[in-house]
């Protein structure tokens, strides 16, 4: 199973941006999908998360209200869409797949590469 995520890049603070996660090799409507970020000298941490059919979502508190995930089974693609971005929202964004239902990176068996977000003021 491959994970490529795309989209990010350098923005503004009170910008939008729009991440994908496109899946491959599996059967990507078994998976409940995750996004994770990790910002510079700080730990992986939570970020959204929706399970197999995109019926239910969680957030962390940090982006609840200003970021939604979604996802499209016929695309085999997870989306994070990111409303009035701050400089804390900077981080590398990584989206992964699993069997379960959780917030927890340990959890979730696949994970993508990464893609950069920088916020800038």
């Amino acid at each position: 199973v491959q994970l490529q995520a795309s989209g990010g890049g350098l923005v503004q603070v009170g910008d939008s941006l729009r991440l994908s996660c496109a899946v491959s090799g599996g059967t990507f409507s078994s998976y409940n999908m995750g996004w994770f970020r990790q910002a510079p000298g700080k730990e992986r941490e939570f970020v959204a998360r929706i399970t197999r059919g995109g019926g239910t979502t969680r957030y962390a508190d940090s982006v609840k209200g200003r970021f939604t995930i979604s996802r499209d089974n016929a695309k085999n693609t997870v989306y994070l869409q990111m409303d009035s971005v701050k400089p804390e929202d900077t981080a590398v964004y990584y989206c992964a797949a699993g069997y379960s239902v959780s917030v927890y990176a340990s959890a979730y068996d696949y994970w993508g590469q990464g893609t950069l977000v920088t916020v800038s003021s």
